[in-house]
């Protein structure tokens, strides 16, 4: 595919990563894309992008990293999310939703032993916070983890766990003082899921993200050592909070690749497809179709950047990724119905993965945050901003 899209904000070296991701996307995944999505978890295709480096562009050298930043994440999400964007969840969920917190908060030893076979593609993580009553209020929390000697007991459950059933580790969060609010009572920690008391309660079967596992899991009696807490005890929302803005920010750039393709497909078949004389791209019911797709992608690939070097110079980005996982998960949801209605019949139809797009698009305006609480999140960082400024 051709991307229609300016390179104008980015620099010559992420415009050449960009080519880079592209051409080993073309080669790696786009041959077994469709096939991926009704075929077993691609744990070969996990193990290729990690030994290419693109499991940990956003993760320092020593874990074996590149350090290049979330501008660089960004990136990689897009591209790979432009192909098969169950495929990226999954690799996002790794790399980025267990990764960073790990990376940010863990030991020297827990980064060695926990992340770096993450990072090669060797192990594969998730992140453990969604629960069977607790979605978006996450301060209701009821999976508890109990101080035994020199160990934690764990036992709750999450569900809706991207990875939860194939992935080696989680980060999973837990109320370990039940006698303070959540957010001062939270811990997480680093779980091996072959220990003893780990379960898997099913896979979901889902719309659409189908080359991904989401799952729903329990913890009963699960014991993990001290040295498996990341962080410090009552760390956990702070850590939680931190992970959601990198998440978000991930999740907008692979919203604009699940709707750059099915974007492209439009343009090239509203110029070949022909009705009443002349291609259809000669009709303003099509054409301003067209028009408004490349307006929201130019503007959410601009949202997503922003938002992403602000991250990589160590600003709170909250709003900034709040508006840009809200602008483009919507975005990418009338890009891909419009694509499918571009192309008529032909677009209802699996000869075209725009079907295949258009249902995982649906999930990005629930998951990592719905729409309305990243609503809410803009107007309270806005509000926020303008009281501390008329304090001044």
């Amino acid at each position: 595919m051709v991307d229609y899209l300016s390179s104008t904000l980015w620099t010559d070296d992420e415009i050449r990563f960009r080519e880079e991701v592209r051409a080993f996307g073309q080669k790696e995944i786009a041959p077994v894309a469709d096939e991926i999505d009704k075929g077993p978890y691609p744990r070969d295709l996990i193990r290729k992008i990690g030994q290419a480096g693109y499991m940990g562009v956003h993760h320092e050298k020593e874990v074996g990293g590149s350090a290049r930043g979330l501008s660089y994440e960004i990136i990689v999400a897009e591209e790979l999310s432009s192909i098969n964007g169950g495929l990226d969840m999954a690799r996002m969920a790794s790399a980025t939703l267990y990764g960073m917190p790990v990376s940010k908060f863990g030991t020297d030893e827990q980064k060695k032993k926990y992340l770096t076979p993450i990072i090669k593609g060797e192990k594969i993580g998730c992140i453990g916070i969604t629960e069977p009553d607790v979605g978006s209020d996450t301060a209701g929390m009821k999976t508890k983890a109990e101080k035994d000697g020199d160990e934690w007991v764990l036992n709750g459950e999450k569900k809706f766990i991207t990875n939860g059933s194939v992935a080696d580790y989680m980060c999973a969060f837990a109320i370990t003082d039940p006698s303070v609010k959540a957010k001062n009572g939270m811990s997480a920690f680093i779980v091996d899921t072959k220990s003893d008391g780990f379960s898997v309660v099913q896979d979901h079967e889902l719309l659409g993200m189908k080359s991904a596992r989401v799952s729903w899991l329990k913890f009963e009696d699960v014991r993990i050592l001290s040295d498996m807490l990341l962080g410090e005890p009552g760390q956990g929302f702070h850590i939680l909070m931190d992970e959601l803005d990198s998440e978000r920010t991930a999740i907008a750039a692979e919203a604009i690749g699940y709707a750059r393709t099915p974007y492209e497909i439009a343009v090239k078949y509203s110029n070949e497809r022909e009705q009443f004389g002349r291609p259809i791209r000669a009709f303003e019911g099509v054409s301003f179709k067209i028009s408004d797709m490349a307006m929201k992608l130019e503007a959410g690939r601009a949202l997503t950047l922003m938002a992403a070097r602000a991250y990589d110079r160590d600003e709170n980005i909250t709003k900034l990724a709040s508006i840009a996982k809200l602008f483009t998960t919507e975005s990418a949801i009338q890009i891909t119905n419009d694509a499918i209605q571009i192309l008529g019949g032909a677009g209802y139809t699996t000869d075209y993965p725009i079907e295949r797009f258009f249902r995982d698009a649906r999930l990005m305006t629930i998951g990592g945050g719905t729409a309305e609480i990243l609503r809410f999140l803009i107007q309270r960082e806005v509000f926020k901003e303008f009281d501390e400024l008329n304090k001044l």
